[in-house]
């Protein structure tokens, strides 16, 4: 067993004890922890609105229904990888139908070793979707340092009849004398003049 930095946590909604002990079996707690079962869509909803998952396995059809719009609502609602086993005889129609939201459909009856691929190709597929969240998350603080400095340049050029260049300027020396962050001089600089 490779070590991994992350465990994945899931939820597993399946109506069918076979199917969910079969499943719990390929969820080892080294690699799948904490893994949550719930076994209708309502109930599978109330857990997402507690708890967010890494990874949510749904085998349809469920007493509820069918799990569709449910997979789909998942993915559009969050950033979790979405597992679906339907049925062989409808597989085609709702893998065409599933596929834009992102939802990873599997044909049933299948293989242990199959269901065992695609956990792993939604781990794949959850760490970019990490990566990708981080780096939002990076852009969004770097919008809001660069709206607060455009705030304090505004403020120094209307009480201090500085130029823009100037109130940058200002701003960096600030920044740089006290040792802060131009995000820090300007909160400052907006705390003085606001």
């Amino acid at each position: 067993m490779v070590f991994q930095e992350n465990t994945y946590s899931v939820l597993l909604v399946s109506a069918s004890e076979k199917i969910t002990a079969t499943t719990l079996e390929l969820l080892p707690a080294t690699d799948y922890y904490p893994v949550s079962v719930a076994r209708s869509v309502a109930e599978a909803r109330r857990r997402l609105s507690d708890e967010s998952y890494d990874l949510v396995i749904i085998n349809s059809p469920l007493p509820d229904d069918a799990g569709l719009q449910f997979a789909m609502d998942i993915c559009a609602n969050s950033d979790a990888g979405v597992l679906l086993m339907v049925r062989s005889d409808l597989y085609e129609a709702t893998y065409y139908r599933v596929l834009p939201f992102g939802v990873v459909t599997l044909s049933k009856p299948t293989s242990t070793q199959m269901v065992s691929h695609n956990l792993r190709v939604l781990c794949s597929i959850r760490e970019r979707l990490r990566r990708v969240k981080t780096r939002q998350a990076t852009v969004e603080e770097k919008m809001e340092e660069i709206r607060l400095v455009n705030r304090a340049k505004l403020l120094l050029i209307q009480c201090l009849n500085m130029t823009e260049a100037e109130a940058h300027r200002y701003i960096q020396r600030q920044a740089m004398a006290q040792h802060l962050s131009k995000r820090e001089a300007a909160e400052n600089i907006i705390h003085t003049y606001q």
